[in-house]
């Protein structure tokens, strides 16, 4: 067989066996090995190690695209400076996923502008990259589908799905006052996942003001204690960095 029919070749099963990554660096992968003299052996783990690094990147992507957050937010962005309250080593931690393994709950609060939403997003999006099933959603759009689902008698469909997940990311919990079936089909969800899976929220109001989203004291204190038992709780603080580096940017401007 001659090189240009090799190459045909290889290009062609490269398509069919949808091993696209290898087909892309083959050329270079052949002047490396040439230059570097690799074994046979050699230059397949090569190839083969490209292309299982490009899955696993591929793989990630569509993971982050799944999990639906509403914008790309990552922890290395995070300006620690701007927000003292929070503790690098202990986000640093989270990050590792360790609590998403052993099924704990993490609680972030504080007032808009802390960064609250952005590091339930980093944090969403790095335990995505470790491989754990992610889903965001805001607390009233849930909501809104238990009550549909329940309407359309698909509740238990429903809520097994949310069960499934890996880590359920649940923003902006407090904005809105929940109706006692609201809270119940919330409540219905947070006990599938019972230290079982785990449960990330963002909100606004410290736990003693839950009483204005929950209305049924009852009710808000077994919630309390599905999302705080065994978890971590994150106070951002109340003052507004983004606030402050708008305000300084019209100062600059001015």
């Amino acid at each position: 067989m001659t090189e240009e029919a090799a190459t045909a070749a290889v290009d062609q099963s490269c398509r069919r066996m949808r091993l696209p990554s290898i087909r892309a660096v083959l050329g270079e992968a052949l002047t490396v090995a040439g230059k570097e003299l690799l074994s046979y052996q050699g230059f397949l783990a090569e190839l083969l190690l490209a292309e299982c690094d490009d899955r696993d990147r591929r793989s990630s992507v569509r993971q982050v695209k799944s999990a639906n957050f509403p914008r790309d937010k990552w922890l290395g962005d995070f300006d620690y400076d701007a927000n003292p309250n929070i503790n690098q080593a202990t986000i640093n931690t989270l990050a590792t996923g360790d609590w998403i393994r052993k099924g704990q709950p993490l609680c972030l609060i504080g007032d808009s502008g802390t960064g609250k939403s952005h590091l339930l997003s980093g944090l969403g999006t790095a335990a995505d990259e470790k491989g754990y099933r992610v889903k965001y959603t805001l607390a009233t759009r849930l909501v809104n589908e238990l009550v549909e689902a329940e309407d359309d008698k698909v509740l238990a469909r429903t809520i097994a799905r949310y069960g499934r997940v890996d880590l359920l990311c649940i923003d902006e919990l407090g904005y809105m006052e929940l109706d006692k079936r609201g809270a119940e089909l919330l409540f219905q969800v947070l006990t599938e996942r019972e230290e079982k899976a785990s449960v990330a929220i963002a909100t606004n109001e410290s736990f003693s003001g839950w009483t204005r989203t929950f209305t049924d004291p009852r009710l808000c204190a077994a919630i309390v204690d599905r999302l705080t038992f065994k978890g971590t709780i994150i106070e951002t603080g109340t003052d507004s960095y983004r606030l402050a580096q708008t305000r300084n940017q019209h100062l600059a401007h001015d």
